[in-house]
């Protein structure tokens, strides 16, 4: 999925006249925010470090507390807004790794051990 950060930004997008940011917000704002700055799958990535690069751009950006009021009254199904990750319209701690989940939990110490044996 490709989805360009401006696309999502065109007023009347979702519902009521003040459901999310439009455009002319951003006008004051468009070459200093730092989702302009980089490429936006930064802010649809997969990977743990994307996530936190993604993250700590938003840490930086004036538009952080409104981007995330929007990102929660539309009930984005992805990606990082507002400094936070969304799943299914909803904010997230972290991204779980594809596949099952284990039936019994982790000892990273023991993990650890096993790594440097090997």
């Amino acid at each position: 999925m490709s989805v360009l950060f401006s696309e999502l930004l065109v007023p009347g997008w979702a519902q009521g006249p003040d459901a999310m940011i439009g455009i002319t917000e951003l006008s004051n704002y468009e070459t200093k925010l730092p989702c302009h700055l980089v490429n936006p799958e930064t802010f649809f990535a997969e990977s743990k470090a994307e996530i936190s690069y993604a993250k700590a751009l938003c840490g930086e950006c004036p538009m952080q507390a409104r981007c995330l009021e929007g990102a929660l009254s539309r009930g984005e199904p992805c990606g990082i807004w507002g400094g936070e990750l969304f799943e299914d319209g909803r904010v997230i701690q972290e991204k779980r790794a594809p596949g099952r989940p284990r039936l019994t939990p982790i000892d990273a110490s023991a993990e650890l051990e096993e790594a440097k044996a090997s």
